[in-house]
């Protein structure tokens, strides 16, 4: 997958109660709720990354899973990454925060008509150092073709789509691992980084 431009679309929750829930929780840690919903931040595309270790600096960055929409010039696919964020920025400005960390993603993908006519069976999880930190089905997020709507994929577009409340509130892990299943063809997209801190200096 070839990513030239790089799009984190947020506050994409379709409840109005389990998005209030995560406004809440980013509330709680200082950063203001949206004027309205969706947003559709741009980032660099250099941050979209299929390692297994990436940088951040200080201890207040975490993880989150998100479905991943990338469209190639033939066809959109399907994955699973994390949009990890400085939640200690993203009381400043979210879309400084998102600018700041690389977003790990899986390096495998599915086929997005393979998945669309069972789509709202698939389940998003996620575990922070081991313990089960993210789960539920990604009809919590408003659906693909929702958001393209509001916001069309060119060829060498990549989309996180919004992620789900934290279990136990959000926080920190050196380890961050992430799947999406599909129950009904029988299949799981993978993938687990590790968060190297780099001391802040001055």
């Amino acid at each position: 997958m070839v990513v030239t431009e790089l799009v984190i679309a947020g506050w994409t929750g379709r409840d109005e109660a389990a998005l209030r829930k995560h406004i809440r929780e980013l509330e709680a840690l200082g950063v203001k709720a949206p004027k309205s919903t969706p947003v559709f931040y741009r980032v660099a595309a250099s941050l979209f990354t299929f390692s297994d270790e990436i940088e951040v600096l200080g201890p207040d960055t975490s993880g989150e899973v998100e479905f991943v929409l990338v469209k190639t010039a033939s066809e959109l696919r399907v994955t699973v990454g994390s949009d990890h964020t400085d939640r200690k920025v993203e009381a400043i400005g979210v879309a400084l925060s998102k600018q700041l960390c690389a977003k790990p993603v899986a390096a495998q993908s599915w086929r997005y008509e393979e998945v669309k006519p069972h789509w709202e069976r698939l389940v998003l999880r996620s575990w922070a150092d081991g313990e089960l930190y993210q789960e539920g089905p990604v009809s919590a997020m408003r659906s693909p073709e929702d958001l393209m709507e509001k916001f069309p994929l060119k060829a060498g577009f990549a989309m996180y789509c919004g992620t789900l409340a934290a279990k136990g509130g959000i926080r920190p892990a050196y380890k961050f691992a992430m799947e999406l299943e599909d129950p009904v063809l029988g299949r799981k997209l993978n993938h687990e980084y590790r968060v190297k801190v780099l001391p802040v200096e001055g």
